[in-house]
């Protein structure tokens, strides 16, 4: 598998993202995925932690440099719990949980962001604004409605299926309410 054209997707998708999404400063970006997947493999089958380590720094990078704050879906197994900065968790006012991805129990991408974030924590759900699903994990669980997806000439991180997606405020009020063109 090659890690540099990986890692070279990984960019520009996050970059295609975020400048769809046009988030606030202190907003949280989700991305869940499967190593597995990305290397062809059946879900959940052949987990690759250098693989999942590729994918999660460009993305963090990229995340940070807009000064938003990372997030990062775990597997079934810790039931698509999170791994986000504890600035986030605290600000946020997210419970905690205790547990300790590892790469069959949390998933390859939970597994790295507990090596490459600054304080990482665990958390059951967060409300985001805008994801990455490689592979089709269902990162969905953890987004704020209203979705709108976002696409990309790039449709394959490695083998696995891309989506993004950004969300949108709910119009309400109704045929005489006037909205925003979004």
């Amino acid at each position: 598998m090659d890690l540099i054209k990986i890692k070279e997707d990984v960019r520009t998708v996050t970059r295609q993202l975020l400048d769809a999404a046009k988030l606030n400063e202190k907003e949280a970006v989700i991305i869940g995925g499967s190593t597995s997947e990305i290397i062809g493999e059946k879900l959940g089958s052949n987990s690759n932690l250098d693989i999942a380590r590729a994918v999660i720094s460009v993305f963090v990078e990229e995340v940070k440099k807009d000064n938003l704050y990372p997030v990062v879906q775990g597997c079934e197994h810790i039931n698509r719990a999170l791994v986000v900065e504890e600035e986030y968790a605290k600000m946020m006012n997210l419970e905690i949980v205790n547990v300790i991805p590892i790469l069959h129990a949390g998933g390859g991408f939970a597994t790295a962001a507990m090596e490459i974030f600054e304080k990482p924590v665990v958390v059951e759900n967060v409300k985001v604004s805008a994801g990455i699903d490689i592979g089709d994990v269902f990162i969905g669980m953890h987004l704020k409605p209203v979705g709108v997806v976002v696409r990309s000439e790039i449709k394959e991180i490695g083998k696995a299926h891309l989506s993004m997606i950004r969300t949108r405020p709910k119009l309400i009020g109704g045929e005489r309410a006037i909205h925003q063109k979004l």
